[in-house]
């Protein structure tokens, strides 16, 4: 979301009515999440300015590690040097920090090209913010789930329990520090989920969405204290479940 949040505001910045419009104090603290989009807190340190030169040797653009040649217009600008500049400086500050670690794991060659194509200026700004939708897409209409093998069937659905919400196993990356609590597109994904942790007997999908309309799912490695709840379904491992406890 945020990497997401920060590619578009640079699209606009590439893209402004004043002109391609360089951040010259790109840093993380220069920004905060505002309903759930980035925002720029300091404008001070914008400019319009391109380099300007004479031959194409007069625009390398330098960072700290890396060093990028580029062209001098015809006009005498360095073409696309603040676009390119602000996308490094994603890339260092913001991508190579947030992208690699907590996408599920058919979404993260994706990443991985994004991650390395603006890391090399490969891509402009254009084909990161489309790379970026693409992503999205995948994520949320759950294109990446396909060719899985099938985990519910081996799960018995109780209709009109929950299992109450207490300090339980923790699994990486949570929305909850008290336990399991995952995003997932579908009662499908979360049984390959708990398929997958051998501490997980259970598990129900809540009410609560994240910011792309996915529910979250609660993993619990315990079938005790169920609840009546007429809106929710726990779902129990056909192998931790017994005639006695249903």
């Amino acid at each position: 979301q945020i990497c997401l949040s920060l590619v578009k505001l640079l699209f606009y910045l590439a893209h402004s009515p004043l002109g391609s419009i360089v951040l010259l104090d790109f840093q993380p603290r220069q920004f905060v999440m505002v309903d759930g989009n980035l925002k720029v807190t300091d404008m001070d340190d914008a400019s319009t300015e391109e380099l300007s030169c004479k031959e194409d040797n007069d625009c390398t653009l330098d960072f700290p590690t890396k060093s990028f040649p580029l062209k001098c217009s015809a006009v005498g600008k360095c073409e696309g040097i603040n676009e390119k500049k602000n996308l490094f400086n994603a890339y260092r500050y913001f991508f190579t920090y947030l992208l690699p670690h907590s996408a599920p794991s058919a979404l993260r060659p994706f990443l991985s090209d994004i991650l390395n194509a603006t890391g090399d200026l490969r891509y402009g700004i254009n084909e990161t913010l489309k790379a970026f939708e693409k992503v999205l897409h995948l994520y949320k209409s759950g294109l990446y789930l396909q060719k899985r093998p099938l985990h519910l069937k081996d799960y018995i659905s109780l209709k009109g329990f929950r299992a109450v919400e207490g300090e339980d196993y923790k699994c990486w990356p949570s929305y909850s520090h008290l336990g399991c609590l995952l995003s997932v597109h579908s009662a499908e994904e979360a049984a390959a989920i708990c398929s997958s942790q051998s501490q997980c007997q259970s598990f129900i999908l809540t009410q609560r969405r994240t910011w792309t309309g996915r529910p979250l799912a609660s993993f619990q490695s315990s079938l005790a204290d169920l609840i009546p709840d007429a809106n929710a379904v726990v779902y129990i491992k056909r192998s931790a479940s017994s005639g006695e406890r249903l």
